[in-house]
């Protein structure tokens, strides 16, 4: 094989051929669902736009924060189809983008939060989240840049071509 392949459907034994076929197309139905749910969340948010334009006081959102929260969580699910996609695809391996959506994430949560919901040690934990993840996606985008430079260990890097050279999957 040439390339890195989670779900590779020329394996030699059948019964697992046939289960990785079954898997891709669980993910291409995951896909698929998830672009109603893009389409849906956003038909919602501009609906909730309008309603909320077009009603007395006119041309105010009162509760903007939630209507940032609604954006990011289209955004959200944007993010996670393209994990879906990228998942599909045998040549990817999308370490990168994976943290990437758990930080929008993460950061959705905080600009949405209402302060009196959670306690002191709850947001140091959210904190401890995001400084992982930070970290995480910093190391990962070192890799990478080392990767594009020609040097070994690229392979953590997000959304990256596997050349011959630098396969994982031989046997």
């Amino acid at each position: 094989m040439s390339a890195h392949q989670e779900l590779p459907t020329n394996e030699r034994d059948f019964i697992l051929r046939w289960l990785h076929r079954v898997m891709r197309l669980a993910a291409y139905l995951l896909a698929i669902a998830m672009v109603v749910v893009i389409l849906v969340g956003v038909a919602s948010v501009i609906h909730t736009i309008y309603l909320n334009l077009a009603t007395p006081p006119y041309f105010l959102i009162p509760d903007i924060i939630k209507t940032f929260g609604a954006f990011l969580a289209v955004l959200i699910a944007y993010e996670i189809f393209s994990n879906i996609t990228l998942y599909i695809r045998a040549d990817v391996f999308p370490m990168k983008l994976v943290v990437a959506t758990a930080i929008m994430a993460i950061s959705r949560k905080l600009i949405i939060l209402d302060m009196e919901e959670y306690s002191a040690l709850d947001l140091v934990g959210m904190g401890s989240v995001i400084l992982g993840l930070g970290l995480a996606y910093w190391l990962i985008s070192i890799a990478d840049a080392r990767g594009a430079s020609g040097r070994a260990g690229s392979l953590l890097s997000g959304a990256h071509t596997l050349t011959p050279s630098s396969k994982t999957d031989t046997p």
